[in-house]
């Protein structure tokens, strides 16, 4: 066979993207495949056995569609392009999350497209939800929380909280980062498993679950109402509300459901209820109602029936696997318990060591202060010892000087005795000095006074001998030339005589008045002389008597 030959033979094929929450995977399919043969190859890929909550979508004209399994892919109407991409997305979802979800696989696919749809805001949450459940997504990523590990600011990077929410609160990025880490230092010891699980049983509770709603009418015209489809059933709310179902219908309530082009009919089980009837924008819409309400319904009757023996063998696997889990992480965490308390011994003996060592260097260092402090005081005591000598002889020297100057102060005091008598004598002396003073001024003012007498008698004689001689010689007026000397008369001569005589008395009185006077004047002034110096040695001998008492 040729080699051109095999080329023919080998089939044509189309490449498909498959985007999932988290990853997106290329395939290359077969033309003759059909929707199913492209799911299985999915979910082989994903090793996902729980197949029959999932599907793919893809977009087509606006309108979000799921590819049906028995039809050929490229014969369904899906979008003209190369890769075909599809979204493998939960189709139908749990009523109990932790009883059905058996597979690890299973669950964190549904936990990414829940958290995803949280965010959106397809699914209502409230704000102290969103916390709680933003702290389990943070644990199952991060694991336990760690101080030293997650430091202020290890979110910022992360989508944790919906945009609603951080605009209905005046809070910074800090401040919900620490709110959130609150409630994730809680989870210790949670698995990455079961912070999902913890989460998904949180959100099954929500209103909005799982619901897939739909625009409808009661009549052609209007389109006031939202038809809401879940894993419990039927459910019609009002246009602004979908939390409260204004009517719901139970899958185990339905008898039938069927639709004719835009018109949809609900049958309930009791047949004396009323038929209810809708009609919907599309005939694709009334379509995508009917599969999602008989997938749906199929889920429903079968969590009510007897697990078959895919499911059972599921169930047990899943049960050891949570068991060998549970078990796994019992070890880990007694290992990391263990290795937390040898890190802690670790740290408690290199802190221990490190004190010891510190003790060592302090006594090593009290050591050689001591050493040192021991040398200063053999320094310091030779040094008091010297001083005690120094003192001892200043002590020796300062008895010599205080002996010497008792001594001297008993000289001081003889001495001071002796001036004192001194000065008493002299104070004697001036008195009588004083007094001869005063008698020597009187005998001087009486011998002046006798002066001034004789002065006067002398004057009164020449004035009587001159009017004698006046009277007895006249010529002698005309001859003043002539001399009494040359008068031969005797009792002239003795009057003369006499006069004369009187005159050197008179004379030598005086002299002697004089030199008396002077001789006063020289002792007084040797007498002052003295004085002063005796107050002068008087104020020395002071000043050496109070310098001796302070030095004592």
């Amino acid at each position: 066979m040729s080699i051109r030959g095999l080329k023919k033979k080998q089939p044509k094929t189309f490449k498909v993207k498959i985007i999932t929450v988290d990853a997106e995977m290329e395939f290359s399919c077969e033309v003759k495949w059909k929707g199913k043969d492209l799911f299985d190859l999915v979910c082989r890929a994903l090793g996902l056995r729980e197949t029959w909550f999932f599907g793919l979508q893809y977009r087509i004209k606006g309108m979000c569609t799921w590819l049906k399994m028995d039809k050929k892919v490229l014969d369904q109407e899906i979008p003209k392009e190369d890769p075909i991409s599809f979204h493998f997305l939960a189709k139908f979802y749990p009523e109990k999350v932790e009883e059905e979800l058996l597979q690890e696989i299973t669950q964190h696919l549904f936990f990414l497209q829940v958290k995803k749809q949280i965010l959106d805001e397809e699914i209502y949450c409230s704000p102290e939800a969103t916390v709680l459940l933003a702290s389990y997504a943070v644990q199952a990523k991060y694991g336990d929380y760690d101080p030293n590990f997650h430091e202020p600011g290890f979110l910022a990077h992360d989508e944790l909280l919906p945009k609603r929410v951080l605009r209905q609160y005046q809070l910074t990025a800090e401040m919900w980062e620490e709110k959130i880490t609150a409630w994730y230092a809680e989870h210790r010891g949670i698995a990455r498993d079961e912070a999902e699980m913890n989460y998904l049983k949180i959100a099954q509770d929500l209103e909005m679950y799982g619901v897939n709603y739909f625009p409808i009418a009661q009549n052609k015209n209007h389109t006031d109402l939202l038809l809401g489809v879940d894993a419990k059933g039927i459910h019609i709310y009002s246009i602004n509300n979908r939390f409260s179902p204004n009517k719901s219908f139970e899958w185990s309530a339905i008898r039938n459901i069927s639709y004719s082009e835009k018109e949809l009919t609900i049958k309930p089980l009791d047949k004396k209820a009323e038929v209810f009837k809708f009609f919907s924008s599309q005939l694709k819409v009334n379509k995508l109602i009917l599969q999602l309400c008989i997938g749906n319904h199929d889920l429903f009757m079968r969590r009510r029936k007897v697990d078959s023996i895919e499911i059972q063998q599921m169930k047990a696997q899943a049960r050891e696997e949570k068991a060998r889990k549970k078990m796994e992480n019992q070890r880990l965490a007694r290992e990391k318990q263990l290795r937390e308390e040898a890190e802690r011994a670790k740290e408690e003996l290199e802190r221990r060591l490190f004190q010891l060592e510190d003790e060592a260097r302090q006594a090593n260092e009290a050591l050689l202060r001591s050493q040192e402090a021991a040398e200063l005081l053999a320094e310091k005591a030779q040094i008091a010892e010297e001083e005690a000598k120094l003192l001892a002889q200043n002590a020796a020297e300062a008895e010599q000087e205080r002996q010497r100057l008792e001594i001297t102060a008993l000289k001081t005091k003889e001495e001071k005795r002796l001036m004192e008598q001194k000065m008493r004598e002299a104070e004697l002396i001036a008195v009588k000095l004083v007094k001869e003073s005063d008698r020597r001024a009187k005998e001087a003012e009486h011998l002046k006074q006798d002066l001034h007498e004789a002065r006067e008698a002398e004057r009164k004689a020449k004035q009587k001998l001159l009017d004698i001689t006046r009277l007895n010689y006249p010529h002698m007026v005309k001859y003043p030339q002539y001399s009494l000397a040359d008068t031969k008369d005797t009792s002239y001569d003795k009057g003369s005589i006499k006069l004369d005589l009187k005159d050197i008395d008179l004379k030598r009185l005086s002299f002697e008045i004089e030199r008396e006077r002077l001789d006063y004047l020289e002792k007084s002034r040797k007498f002052e002389d003295r004085l002063k110096e005796l107050k002068s040695e008087i104020h020395a001998l002071k000043l050496e008597e109070k310098q001796s008492g302070l030095y004592s």
